[in-house]
């Protein structure tokens, strides 16, 4: 049964006959501000114990390391010694943090060890073991890996590898190899994006190659219309190519299911 109090009683000289509050069964009855419960905020000093903070204690784990590969892989055997299955989801959310934190060795290293054990063989992994390697500036590693994704995914190998890979040796300055990864998108059936179709057009033109650049530039031309999620929906919006870039007034949107 609930408890109610009045206000304190204010004196003529301007002071409150209490200004302590009351208790009543079980209840604090503060003043103007009615009852409340009286228990213990335990959720304020409950140890987390879910994925976020074991990812944080693998990156803290492994991060004063030296590079020897025997000391990182014992210190992760020994962080997943007590899991009773591979603890996958910890390991790809220390991959992000790494990942922000451009730490690319260590990146490699997290990835080599998890494909040692046989886990999270994913395309997304093979993604940014590439990226990472290709920060480190291992381009051999880098071509070694990609020839092993292209081989064994010929049919499914989705665009971002060709992508990354046309980006690389765009950086690089290696324009025969990007005409190779080129000519192998076209193989395929593989639509080149916004992006491909720019980097190629710069080498056609610096290499005065303008005939192929036309033929290119007729080929892919630029998208008249884009998507973008906004708040949860997807928005069809108009490509503004005076501007050159993608701003444009919605039109129609659809919820992303």
């Amino acid at each position: 049964m609930l408890a109610f109090g009045c206000a304190p009683s204010i004196l003529p000289g301007g002071s409150a006959l209490s200004n302590h509050p009351q208790s009543i069964s079980g209840f604090v009855v503060c003043g103007a501000r009615g009852p409340r419960h009286r228990f213990p905020r335990v959720w304020k000093t409950r140890k987390r114990i879910g994925t976020i903070s074991k990812s944080q204690k693998l990156v803290e784990c492994i991060k004063g390391l030296s590079n020897v590969k025997e000391e990182v892989y014992g210190a992760l055997d020994s962080f997943i010694a007590w899991e009773l299955e591979f603890p996958l989801i910890v390991v790809k959310k220390a991959l992000k943090r790494l990942e922000t934190e451009k730490e690319w060795k260590r990146i490699i290293q997290v990835i080599k060890w998890m494909f040692s054990k046989g886990q999270g063989k994913t395309m997304g992994s093979y993604y940014t073991l590439l990226n990472a390697l290709a920060e480190d500036d291992r381009l051999e590693e880098v071509e070694e890996l990609w020839m092993k994704i292209f081989s064994e995914n010929l049919e499914s190998l989705p665009r971002v590898f060709f992508v990354k890979m046309i980006s690389i040796y765009y950086n690089k300055g290696m324009h025969e190899k990007m005409f190779e990864v080129f000519a192998d998108m076209e193989e395929l059936g593989v639509r080149p994006d916004v992006s491909i179709v720019r980097m190629l057009g710069d080498v056609f033109q610096k290499k005065g190659m303008l005939d192929k650049y036309v033929k290119l530039k007729t080929k892919y031309p630029p998208p008249t219309w884009e998507y973008r999620y906004i708040k949860g929906k997807r928005v069809r919006i108009r490509v503004n190519q005076l501007q050159g870039s993608n701003v444009g007034v919605p039109t129609s949107s659809e919820n992303m299911e």
